[in-house]
């Protein structure tokens, strides 16, 4: 099997970068089983957050919710001032107003989330990516109804063009540096475990730093 890969791809920054998340609604959520239920919430709402500290643009769509249930409300939490589209279409891609609404960031990289993997997250990435986008679609803020789905999903994907990140590794690309204002509420957004002891070294060193100029003034 070939798989098709993008020779080169734009360097995700801040300035050139939207976040789309498709339906992560309650009843859907409830049939996820290829990833914990618990971390996969971790994984999106730490991503969300990240996004909305670094100012990238967030789009939320959601399909049928008098089928599926609303939005999941630890994320709804969290977007407080974002207007979710609510939509019919199984495709999110064929909604007129989501694509208006990815458009009029004037962004050409697109990171997708959505449950599930194979439909949610694979159909729009595809066609943005037919449409003229970049579309990284991030595999542990997504969830899938069985692991065999999500696999082909992923393959399918992938034969399209489209590129496969973590919820982690994308946030950070687009953080760039460390020294940035951002930073620690970042990675504190991702709650990835190393991320605790880097910044209490951080803030250890600073007072030893401070405690030395002291010492050297006196």
């Amino acid at each position: 099997m070939t798989t098709n890969f993008p020779q080169r791809t734009e360097r995700l920054t801040r300035n050139n970068a939207l976040l789309l998340l498709v339906d992560h609604q309650i009843g859907l959520y409830s049939g996820v089983r290829d990833i914990d239920i618990l971390q996969l919430k971790h994984n999106i709402v730490g991503l969300t957050q990240a996004m909305l500290t670094l100012k990238v643009p967030v789009v939320v769509t959601t399909t049928t919710e008098n089928m599926w249930g609303p939005l999941i409300p630890e994320l709804a939490e969290v977007l407080p001032g974002v207007q979710k589209i609510e939509r019919t279409t199984v495709n999110a891609w064929d909604e007129k107003r989501v694509v208006d609404a990815v458009k009029a960031t004037g962004r050409k990289n697109l990171i997708v989330t959505g449950i599930s993997t194979d439909v949610c997250l694979a159909f729009p990435a595809m066609a943005a990516l037919a449409d003229g986008f970049q579309s990284y679609a991030v595999i542990d803020a997504s969830g899938g109804f069985s692991q065999t789905q999500v696999n082909m999903g992923i393959i399918r994907m992938q034969q399209a063009g489209v590129i496969p990140v973590g919820y982690s590794n994308v946030a950070i690309e687009i953080l760039a540096d460390n020294a940035a204002p951002e930073a620690e509420a970042v990675y504190g957004a991702l709650g990835i475990p190393f991320s605790t002891l880097v910044f209490g070294l951080k803030q250890y060193y600073s007072q030893v730093g401070e405690k030395e100029k002291s010492r050297v003034a006196a």
